[in-house]
Parts: C-alpha cells; structure tokens; sequence
C-alpha cells in the first residue's frame, strides 16, 4: 500500500538544470511505498528497474516495469511513478536534440546486457563531465542502444472517464474478482452496453481484452516478485495454472517461466 506522495525531490538535482546531453544516476531504497506526483521533465527519461517492479501513468496509460526491464518517457510528457519494496535501478535523461528517432511515446522496453552496462557506467559521470570525450561517446551509443531495445507489449491504456477508472481501482484492488462486463457496468451505475461503447473510445478495446491485459500486467507484477504461478493464476482468478499458462503464452508469445527467464538475463534449456 503505498504511504507516501510527493513532488520531484527538492533534494535531487532536476537533470533539466544540468547543462549536459545526457545525465544518469543510479536509485537505490528500500520503501513502504512511494509515488512521486505527476510532473515532467524537458528530458526524455529512461527508467531501468534491476530489482522491484514500478509503475508509470503516463500518456493515457499505465506501464508495470518488471526487473530488467525500462520505462521510456519523451521529453514534455506528464507521468507520475509509484514503486515500493526494494527498489535498485538507474535513471538517464537525454536531451531532445539527441532523442531523435527515439520513440515519440512512453513504452516499456527490454534492457540487454550492454543498455544495462552502459547506464551503469553511466550513472558514475560526475555532473558536469568533460564534453567531446569518452563520456560523450557512451552517452552516444547508449542512445544508440536505447534505439534498438525491442519494445515491451505492457501497457495498458488508461481511461479519463472517471466511472472507468472506478472500475480500474476496483478490478486491482481484487483481481480475482471474474464478474461479467454487465456486472462491472452496474457497479458504476452503467449498461454493459454505454460501458462497451466508453472503453472502446477511450482504449481501443474490448472490455474482455482489457481485462486481460490487466491480467497480464499484474501477473508480472507478482511474478516479478517471486510469486509461483499457480497462486499467480489463483490471485488472478482462473480456474487452473493452465488456463492461465495459455492466455499468457498466446499475448505474448511465450509461457511465463521463460519470459520472467529471458528479462532476468537467465539462460533457458534448449536455447
């Protein structure tokens, strides 16, 4: 549950007031729970998590960042971040000049080993490092390498409609909860068919896949953690570990072990 809101820290240097292209940092706490309100930056922002899981709301939607996994912010872009546990992971913040060809909207990305070693590397520039150089010449290949990350399928678009976003709070507050759509319409004084009608418009999708992809994002979230995946499917509200398994592989390809395998950076049998 998190405890605690609060604006961009006065105590930490906003990257936008150092005058360089790129400044990183690394993150390091261990919290009850933390959200820091919505704000932006001038900067595009990277956020990798190494341990713990965040979330971000930003452009209408909702990004879950499993370990080993970024969250890519554009410069300008309202979000706020929640996290809580303990958290280990690094920050970079890139001037728009050199964002060019980045990604004009937030998504989640995977992180390969050399993204990761460069952040690391990095975060240990002091603040106002000798421009022309070798860290001007990371900083580049990092862009470079931001560039190529394959992008994450873990977004979920977020509605403004504020009977919607009820039913948001509600659906992650007890997950394992299956009613119909007629039922969660009720539930916010809704017809199933005005509740259809709104999340089409504001999502683009179905209430059934949006459902499920909530599903997706939380079991991430738990998975993440360390959770085994049938008290993930229990929590989740289906009725087997199987049936779970299946809906998992067929949105994203692959079962749930070896996609929690694969953003671990942990070898698989047989690849």
């Amino acid at each position: 549950m998190l405890n605690d809101i609060m604006a961009y820290p006065d105590d930490m240097l906003d990257p936008d007031d150092i005058p360089r292209p790129l400044v990183a940092f690394g993150v390091s706490m261990v919290t009850t729970g933390v959200e820091l309100a919505r704000h932006r930056h001038g900067k595009a922002q990277l956020l990798l998590t190494l341990r713990g899981v965040l979330t971000c709301e930003a452009d209408g939607g909702l990004w879950i960042v499993p370990p080993q996994c970024a969250v890519w912010i554009p410069g300008g872009a309202m979000h706020s971040i929640k996290f809580s546990g303990t958290i280990e992971g690094y920050n970079a913040f890139i001037d728009p000049a050199l964002a060019v060809g980045l990604p004009t909207g937030c998504c989640t990305v995977a992180v390969t080993p050399l993204l990761r070693e460069l952040l690391v590397c990095a975060a240990r520039f002091p603040a106002l490092y000798p421009e022309g150089g070798r860290e001007s010449h990371l900083a580049t290949l990092l862009i470079d390498e931001i560039a190529a990350a394959p992008v994450e399928r873990l977004h979920l678009p977020m509605p403004a409609d504020q009977r919607l976003r009820r039913i948001v709070e509600m659906m992650m507050a007890a997950p394992s909860d299956r009613g119909t759509a007629e039922i969660w319409a009720r539930r916010v004084g809704l017809s199933e068919r005005t509740l259809a009608r709104l999340l089409a418009r504001e999502t683009g999708m179905s209430f059934g896949r949006w459902r499920q992809q909530m599903a997706i994002l939380l079991a991430l979230q738990a998975l993440a953690k360390g959770a085994p995946i049938k008290q993930v499917a229990a929590d989740l509200g289906y009725e087997s570990a199987g049936s779970f398994v299946t809906m998992f592989r067929k949105a994203l390809g692959t079962s749930p072990g070896r996609y929690m395998s694969r953003v671990r950076g942990e070898s698989i049998p047989g690849e």
